[in-house]
């Protein structure tokens, strides 16, 4: 692999807080939200004890300052706290920050259940707009598709909701090729939201091609390969029980050590970049196409600013294109997810 080139500009931590973060439009809709995003789940929910309340805000509002105007939660994360946090959180920037929240997953009795009952969507959304202290939702995904409701039906009382100005745009998230071209048809949409990584690249075999076809933008969660690609993690790494990568394959110690190959691929470019290797993964994420906007979550402030220092990193397209190469040769062990989340997703 080729010997990649100096930055432009080296980051400066300490300058970030001057630092105005580039917009990007999630495809042809129009939205445009900075080039990097927030995921906010992971401060109250699916990677161990939630962050206090004080510091999650503390964060979130340092996103802020440093340039984020997209901040991602759910109904279900909590359920409901991490609403309630983002609404308290960015209560001051209202207007100037772009918010998602997500419907139709719900917890009973220790198990997930997907349901986006048309009858209930009225509800669901008065309560999103309660917690995030909002008069619209900026952005509204379906969590997961429901197999028992068609997409035609969900799209419809979207298109009512759009009417009544509690919406503004919707997406799906982790839904098929075949959902998407019937949503789309019933309702524009925004954003697909999927994950996607240098560990994970299976979208661009048809999820890319057809968003880039329809004028839909891409939201990928999980562009850090849920914490693997930042180096923190080998064999010997453990998770606690509430943490939700303690029954990801994925991340099993035997898959951890089989997949160090990739983290040295991106230690190594970071190291001739001198930037990090969140910093490297981040950039050919935001590479890929201009209209894909990464939300990688965090809960500490230096992570943070490091996260969102990315937006300057440059990857020409002779770097690219000898990245690219090299993680053709690395098979990436474990699947992303168990298999009881994986039958919710591609739907």
């Amino acid at each position: 692999m080729e010997e990649f080139g100096k930055p432009i500009a080296n980051l400066v931590m300490h300058n970030l807080q001057e630092y105005m973060m580039e917009k990007r439009k999630l495809g042809k809709s129009g939205l445009e939200v900075s080039a990097i995003g927030l995921g906010c789940m992971g401060l109250s929910h699916g990677y161990g004890p939630a962050t206090e309340k004080k510091d999650a805000i503390a964060l979130i509002q340092k996103a802020v300052e440093l340039g984020a105007t997209f901040f991602d939660t759910a109904e279900f994360y909590g359920p409901y706290v991490n609403e309630e946090l983002l609404g308290e959180a960015l209560a001051p920037y209202k207007g100037k920050v772009v918010i998602a929240t997500k419907f139709g997953i719900q917890g009973a009795d220790g198990k997930l259940l997907v349901n986006s009952d048309p009858k209930q969507m009225k509800g669901w959304v008065d309560g999103s707009l309660k917690r995030l202290r909002l008069e619209a939702i900026d952005l509204y995904y379906q969590h997961r598709v429901d197999p028992n409701i068609p997409i035609e039906e969900v799209a419809g009382m979207i298109g009512e909701l759009i009417q009544e100005g509690k919406v503004k745009h919707w997406g799906l998230s982790e839904a098929g090729v075949a959902t998407i071209r019937r949503a789309h048809q019933a309702q524009p949409l925004t954003a697909i939201q999927s994950e996607y990584s240098m560990m994970w690249r299976e979208p661009e075999k048809e999820l890319l091609p057809t968003l880039e076809e329809l004028g839909i933008g891409f939201v990928p969660f999980s562009p850090l390969g849920k914490g693997f690609l930042t180096g923190r993690f080998d064999k010997n790494s453990t998770f606690e029980k509430n943490d939700f990568r303690s029954i990801v394959p994925r991340f099993s110690a035997e898959n951890l050590d089989a997949n160090q190959a990739l983290v040295q691929l991106v230690k190594d470019i970071a190291g001739q970049k001198e930037f990090t290797p969140s910093q490297i993964a981040l950039s050919w994420v935001l590479a890929q196409k201009p209209w894909i906007v990464p939300i990688p979550g965090t809960t500490k402030i230096e992570r943070l600013k490091e996260n969102l220092g990315a937006a300057e990193v440059q990857l020409s397209a002779p770097e690219l294109a000898s990245i690219n190469e090299a993680l053709a040769q690395i098979v990436i062990a474990g699947e992303r997810y168990p298999e009881e989340y994986a039958k919710r997703a591609g739907k």
